[in-house]
């Protein structure tokens, strides 16, 4: 793979990259976030309904030697899995007692891996997350209606290897208008939302597969 380069999307003019820092509830735990997408960058950096112009970040990261894993090498629901042990879709108790059966089954341990490759869970996620748990979409249409959500792909460093290996453009810092891309990032959640409850809707949707039924 050699040196790819990577972008972040921050509120803040400043970022300083380090091991040990990060939100635990975040998609894949605690670690610092990336995209090789300029334009999803500049969307997550003004993703707050705060009105504030962000910054994006680019960054090169040399993958040599180092072990990632890639979620788009699993079924969906392996991903599905890992963001269960980091995020709720929802707060029953319905939930609660079948997401640990689910991880079990369909999960698989992230220990030792240096990078985690794999799709952002942004609302419209949750949106579809909360109707997989309900049995309100049948398996068969899942990996489609995550696509719809155009969620992009992140990468989330975890190692203190991994941030050795990761270096920042300084030169290279672009402002972002927060009406501008705020907007974009709002519009790409309605459009999603709307194409996904059509196909939900749709006879496409046998819900005969469902989450319930998976274990």
């Amino acid at each position: 793979m050699g040196k790819i380069i990577l972008y972040h999307g921050s509120p803040d003019e400043t970022v300083t990259p380090r091991f040990g820092l990060g939100d635990e509830k975040h998609d894949y735990g605690k670690g610092f976030y990336l995209t090789e997408s300029p334009e999803l960058a500049k969307e997550w950096a003004v993703y707050r309904p705060n009105a504030s112009n962000g910054w994006v970040h680019k960054f090169e990261l040399e993958t040599d030697g180092l072990n990632i894993l890639d979620f788009q090498e699993h079924s969906v629901l392996t991903w599905l899995a890992e963001l269960m042990k980091h995020r709720d879709a929802a707060d029953s108790k319905r939930y609660r007692m079948l997401s640990k059966q689910f991880i079990d089954k369909y999960g698989l341990s992230a220990d030792g891996y240096d990078i985690i490759k794999g799709w952002r869970a942004n609302a419209s996620y949750f949106y579809i997350a909360k109707s997989f748990v309900r049995d309100e979409v049948d398996i068969d249409i899942l990996e489609e209606l995550l696509a719809l959500g155009g969620l992009g792909i992140q990468y989330c460093i975890k190692t203190e290897r991994a941030y050795g290996k990761l270096l920042e453009h300084l030169e290279a810092l672009q402002p972002v208008c927060f009406t501008q891309y705020n907007e974009k990032y709002n519009r790409r959640d309605i459009e999603a939302r709307e194409n996904m409850r059509k196909l939900i809707d749709s006879d496409r949707n046998s819900v005969t597969k469902v989450f319930s039924t998976l274990f």
